[in-house]
């Protein structure tokens, strides 16, 4: 009689009892004991260091904390989060990579990701052989804001603005090649305006200045601005998305304003170290694709405008060669080059 069960026999059964065909499904949960048990694995056996490369008070820290707090649960192990900022987030890639202790994980980032293989000569980490790609967590509008001082109502005045002023506006970011260095570099030339880049260390420094008028402009995750645009200290002056977003029913996408096409969005997913075993990995995954579409996790990330995905590694795999194949000529073209 067979008294054990291979991974996918596991995987068959319980998606035969239940109806569950995939792992990203809402049974997905149920998957993780069997899983567990078919390969023989515990893990975890400890807490689980999730680490986010950038400063606190971004939208990196709020996509991971929605997303620790959930997956904590699921794992049967606390997700504590670890910010490492420096490097434009080449410091905790490296960190990430080269760890061994089979429980430490990393918020992947279009910069990490997609920018860096392009901006950096050498970089210290290979961004698709020294990770595994779990999942596609969530996708941030980014958002075109100014400080109330300054004159402009909407994206049409700000480009007039600007124009009639070449290079005596200023607009902020997180740093070199950072996804809001990224996402005004790309409003420059879709525009035609030049307006100065003042690059800071970090997304909380960077709208401290914002805030109190040191800066005019700036593109930032919505879920890090929200609070300040509905008190009435920031101006939205433009979405990056496609479409107009709920929470900002009145503020007209980049597109709709006489950019036809236009689209930019901040995005973050779960890596693992690569050396991180089969097994481990798909317990992983299929708990980080139920924990993101959690209701809390939803809630939390609705309330800050962020949109949560939760893919297989698969997707996830192919969507970071898409991201790197569309943003290499953009970077190329304006030039970016890293900190310092």
């Amino acid at each position: 009689m067979k008294t054990s069960f291979s991974r996918r026999e596991a995987l068959t059964h319980l998606a035969g009892i239940s109806g569950i065909t995939g792992l990203g499904s809402a049974g997905s949960a149920l998957l993780l004991p069997a899983l567990a048990h078919a390969q023989g694995a515990s893990w975890p056996t400890k807490p689980v260091r999730f680490i986010v490369p950038f400063a606190p008070g971004g939208s990196s820290e709020i996509v991971a904390r929605a997303t620790s707090v959930e997956l904590g649960k699921l794992l049967h192990q606390s997700v504590y989060v670890d910010n490492k900022p420096g490097g434009a987030g080449n410091v905790a890639m490296q960190e990430a990579a080269r760890a061994e202790d089979q429980h430490t994980v990393i918020l992947g980032h279009i910069g990490t990701l997609a920018v860096n293989p392009f901006i950096f000569a050498k970089l210290p980490y290979d961004p698709n052989k020294d990770f595994r790609p779990i999942s596609l967590l969530a996708k941030v509008p980014s958002l075109y804001l100014v400080h109330p001082d300054l004159p402009v109502k909407n994206l049409k005045e700000f480009v007039a603005l600007a124009k009639s002023k070449p290079g005596q506006l200023n607009y902020g970011s997180a740093g070199n090649g950072s996804a809001g260095h990224l996402a005004f570099e790309y409003l420059k030339m879709a525009t035609g305006i030049f307006v100065t880049h003042v690059p800071y260390r970090g997304t909380g420094p960077q709208l401290t200045d914002l805030l109190a008028g040191r800066l005019d402009a700036a593109s930032v995750g919505a879920p890090a601005v929200m609070q300040f645009i509905k008190a009435g200290k920031l101006r939205c002056i433009a979405t990056g998305t496609t479409e107009r977003l709920p929470q900002l029913p009145d503020v007209p996408t980049v597109a709709e304003q006489g950019f036809s096409g236009f689209e930019m969005t901040q995005w973050y997913g779960l890596l693992a170290p690569a050396s991180l075993p089969q097994a481990a990995a798909d317990i992983l995954a299929a708990a980080a694709a139920k924990a993101i579409k959690s209701p809390a996790a939803l809630e939390g990330l609705a309330k800050e405008a962020a949109i949560a995905v939760g893919s297989t590694p698969a997707e996830f795999t192919r969507f970071i060669a898409e991201e790197q194949k569309r943003w290499k000529p953009v970077l190329i073209r304006a030039k970016v080059k890293p900190d310092n």
